[in-house]
């Protein structure tokens, strides 16, 4: 918990997120990435600050690095690729996707493969 002090002179507390590459919300997973595209397989690559690395195989052309992510998550995760959204960093290497109706045993399946 941290203390701010607000223009009137009084503290009030904010409850910050301790951050990392998963949120779990219900049965919804955020995950934030470092994709590094064309490499020479598709793997976890372990952290990368408060990301998991993620090397992918596609090059970043026509948003085939993106789809491959999408196809890698959802095989890891046990979910159909429909089910695992881009919801940030489109054209960038640091994302953010959203894996819908995944349960804590698949969500512990995916943290394993993650290495976290």
């Amino acid at each position: 918990m941290k203390t701010a002090m607000k223009a009137n002179g009084s503290a009030k507390s904010e409850k910050r997120d301790a951050g990392g590459p998963v949120r779990v919300t219900g049965d919804c997973l955020t995950l934030s990435l470092h994709v590094q595209p064309g490499a020479r397989t598709t793997e976890w690559a372990g952290r990368h600050g408060e990301a998991v690395r993620l090397r992918v195989a596609a090059r970043a052309v026509d948003g085939k690095a993106n789809r491959a992510c999408v196809d890698f998550i959802a095989e890891c995760a046990g979910v159909a690729p429909s089910a695992v959204t881009l919801v940030g960093g489109e054209r960038s290497r640091g994302k953010r996707f959203r894996i819908d109706g995944i349960s804590p045993a698949r969500v512990q399946m995916l943290l394993e493969a993650c290495g976290l």
